[in-house]
């Protein structure tokens, strides 16, 4: 259900699963937003709400710790959240006095990325009962035309798939004073305007990079002036591989390897699959010299590379000054560049100088990695290669002469 604000979605929906779960015996909800915290103000108060506007409180109990709905028929409703590995593994382990869990709905699904939502729909698993089915709903503001929504329910349509779209001018029950303030927020803040008034898709207030786009590259590396790949570890959170090739002056992201749960021989091995090249240098996290070492010993030329503190304002300015191309296959760099945002503060609204760090792994290893590579080979990348031997290669044979050449001085002074 893609909305504008004030368009009635969420509160539609809490009441459509209230009287769902009391009529289906056998349904139970898991309401979800990015946080789990954040359902106390929203999903929970606004299903508290639907029960008592339709003034069927008697046949639910209502508890706050933990957040649970529990309807007289044994069907229930539990809220979780995934922003962290905790979260996560709740989600391994959820049973229900009665029946199965069966609907899924997510408040600001633009908040969760695809492998996220994939996640949740392997939950939704086995044979049920005549007459149940499963379901996840997802309501959100459209907040970006990049967004991962857009592109694989919106431009490829499924008949799997319902597509709702509303906005505060559908709503009969919107009050003089919003509309007089939606009119308003036209007036000033367009942009706004068309994503939380006219519930169209656009960018949010707050985006970091803007300078990018989506499209087919070449993934020939000789067809770049130079090119490297970057590791970001991880297991809990995604470990991500980036390889990148620059080509006068603009950045490319031509591939991704972007996987959780992997230990670092299922990574190798799924990198040789999809093919990624062990000629460029691979720029590593040095916390995780244990880990570079194995993939240099499976081929790959993986080097440590230093995290600097406070160095990110620096590398989103790097960033910013280029324009970037990503490959269509990199979908979950599409995702998370499409929603990378700043900070708001709680108190005042104001953006501050700190990005988010929600669903960052893929622009942690593009911001880091790329600004650590050109700020240490500026003249390299300044000069037009004369051959398509990469910055990089040059770099690596410069290095690996001096290595020699510090041995043979070594050899003579035994000799």
């Amino acid at each position: 259900m893609k909305g504008s604000a004030g368009s009635g979605k969420s509160v539609d929906t809490a009441q459509f699963y209230i009287l769902r779960l009391m009529q289906d015996k056998g349904r139970n909800l898991m309401v979800m937003r990015k946080t789990e915290a954040s359902n106390l103000t929203s999903t929970f108060a606004e299903l508290v709400s639907a029960i008592a506007r339709m003034g069927v409180e008697e046949y639910w109990s209502i508890t706050r710790t933990p957040l649970l709905l529990r309807c007289v028929n044994g069907n229930s409703i539990i809220f979780r959240g995934m922003n962290d590995d905790r979260a996560k593994e709740k989600l391994k382990s959820i049973t229900f006095e009665s029946g199965s869990l069966t609907d899924i709905w997510l408040e600001e699904a633009t908040e969760f990325s695809r492998d996220e939502v994939d996640i949740l729909d392997d939950r939704l698993r086995g044979q049920l009962p005549e007459g149940l089915f499963y379901q996840i709903r997802m309501t959100f503001n459209p907040v970006s035309i990049h967004h991962w929504i857009k592109r694989d329910f919106f431009d490829h349509p499924d008949e799997n798939v319902l597509l709702h779209e509303s906005t505060y001018l559908d709503n009969r029950f919107v009050d003089k004073a919003y509309l007089e303030r939606m009119e308003r927020r036209r007036q000033y803040n367009p942009e706004g305007y068309r994503i939380y008034g006219l519930g169209e898709w656009g960018e949010s207030e707050g985006l970091i990079l803007k300078n990018w786009e989506v499209g087919d590259f070449s993934q020939d590396i000789g067809d770049y002036d130079s090119v490297y790949m970057g590791q970001d570890f991880g297991f809990n959170h995604a470990d991500a591989l980036l390889l990148a090739g620059f080509k006068d002056g603009d950045i490319y992201i031509l591939r991704e390897l972007y996987e959780k749960n992997r230990h670092t021989t299922e990574l190798i091995e799924l990198a040789k699959r999809k093919a990624f090249p062990t000629r460029p240098i691979m720029y590593c996290d040095s916390a995780e010299p244990d880990r570079i070492k194995m993939w240099a010993e499976a081929g790959f030329r993986a080097i440590p590379v230093k995290k600097e503190p406070g160095s990110i304002g620096a590398q989103i300015d790097f960033l910013r000054a280029r324009k970037i191309f990503i490959d269509k296959s990199c979908r979950n760099t599409i995702s998370e560049i499409s929603s990378w945002s700043w900070q708001t503060n709680e108190l005042t609204g104001e953006l501050e100088d700190e990005p988010k760090s929600i669903n960052d792994d893929a622009m942690a290893e593009t911001a880091g990695k790329l600004q650590d590579l050109v700020s240490k080979k500026t003249i390299l990348h300044m000069v037009e290669p004369l051959t398509k031997v990469s910055a990089e290669d040059e770099e690596m044979r410069i290095s690996e002469e001096k290595q020699s050449a510090d041995c043979a001085a070594k050899s003579d002074a035994t000799m």
